[in-house]
Parts: C-alpha cells; sequence; structure tokens
C-alpha cells in the first residue's frame, strides 16, 4: 500500500458536522477497501484567494492516508458526485509528516504572536503625536514673476 496525503474544500454553506460527516464517510469507504486513515485535520474555514463555484471561503480538511491506489481513486470518484465539495487534491508521499501539519503550526504560531502583542501595545495611544508647536499653516509663497519664468524652447525654424 502507498502513503497519500489528501486535502478537500468543502462548500462555506455546508456546517463543520456535515463536513466531520463526510470525513467519517470518506474514512468507511478507504477502511471498506483495505486502507487506513493515520491522521485527520480539520483546518477551518479559510478564505479562497479566488473564488470557486461562487464561493469566497471553504471548509479544509487534510486526512493522511495508507491506502492501494483503488481506494483513492474511489473517494475521488466520490467527491466529483458530492456538491459539497469544491476541490480535492491527492499527493503521493513518501512518508507522513510527524506531528500537527504546517497549516496547524502556523494557526497555534499565529495565536501565540496574537498573545504576545496584547500585552506591549496600547492601540488608543497609536496615532497620538502630541502638540506640534507653534508652526505656520499656509506658508506665504511669493508669485512667480513672469521674468523668473523659463523661457520657452527655441524651434530651429
Amino acid at each position: 500500500m502507498s502513503l497519500y496525503e489528501h486535502v478537500y474544500l468543502a462548500r462555506q454553506d455546508a456546517s463543520a458536522q456535515q463536513v466531520e460527516e463526510l470525513t467519517a464517510h470518506l474514512k468507511s469507504v478507504i477502511e471498506g477497501l483495505g486502507g487506513s486513515i493515520a491522521k485527520t485535520e480539520y483546518w477551518g474555514v479559510k478564505t479562497l484567494s479566488y473564488r470557486l463555484r461562487k464561493n469566497r471561503k471553504a471548509h479544509f480538511t487534510l486526512l493522511n492516508i495508507d491506502a492501494p491506489s483503488a481506494a483513492i481513486n474511489e473517494i475521488e470518484r466520490l467527491e466529483r458526485l458530492n456538491e459539497d465539495v469544491l476541490r480535492y487534491l491527492t499527493i503521493r508521499v513518501e512518508e507522513h509528516e510527524e506531528g500537527p501539519s504546517a497549516m496547524m503550526r502556523r494557526a497555534e504560531r499565529d495565536r501565540d504572536r496574537d498573545d504576545r502583542r496584547g500585552d506591549r501595545f496600547d492601540r488608543g495611544d497609536r496615532f497620538d503625536r502630541g502638540d506640534r508647536g507653534d508652526r505656520p499653516r499656509d506658508r506665504e509663497r511669493r508669485p512667480r514673476d513672469e521674468a523668473e519664468a523659463p523661457e520657452p524652447a527655441a524651434t530651429g525654424e
């Protein structure tokens, strides 16, 4: 059997419970065909780079699969038929990544960064520059004399 990473995008209108049910259905199909799911990660609802079938957001789900190619063909066929699935991608890998995926690590890193920032900055004082002193707002400009204006370029006629 081969190792695969499979990501699918479900419509934003689908509830998280419907996405979990779809994942459970795909898992049962894979196990029925002699494969197994090593890891399942629900990445949440994310904004898409461009619209897919009039959707601007989608539910992202990752499956690490150890299964024969017939099982992969079957779940891809089922996803093509399902109206809730916008896109899917299956990649054959040499080994599965240990621990959380890069998307989950990024979410943790962003949460940690936001927690650290909250203590440091008081956003209310962000644009207050204080008193700027006595400065003339309108500078007096002297009118430009016609004598100082540059001469138009002479033509060689």
